[in-house]
């Protein structure tokens, strides 16, 4: 049996909150997962590392990542791969919309 397919546009998948980080994981497989982010303006996520590599898409909005201590200033429609392994934080320029994909195998 096959799941319902419903299109969608990525960035209608989540709102902004005030003040808040809000997530919607789409996609959770063994080999890794797709999770739609929505960012409110001062938000961000302080620099940490993980064990795979990412790619980040911007939806909506402006954001400043730094992956080892490089900044990379990214606004809708582009994106950035975040090497596994290497310190990488978000902040917030505007509020912001991403699409994450993180690769496990």
């Amino acid at each position: 049996m096959h799941k319902k397919v419903i299109p969608a546009s990525l960035a209608d998948i989540v709102d902004y909150q005030k003040d808040a980080v809000v997530s919607k994981t789409i996609i959770e497989k063994t080999a890794g997962t797709v999770t739609v982010f929505a960012f409110d303006m001062g938000q961000g996520l302080s620099e940490h590392t993980a064990p795979f590599d990412a790619l980040v898409q911007i939806l909506d909005g402006e954001v400043e990542i730094r992956i080892s201590g490089e900044p990379f200033h990214l606004k809708t429609g582009e994106i950035v791969i975040m090497p596994a392994h290497e310190p990488h934080a978000l902040k917030s320029v505007t509020r912001f919309k991403m699409l994450l994909t993180m690769i496990k195998s």
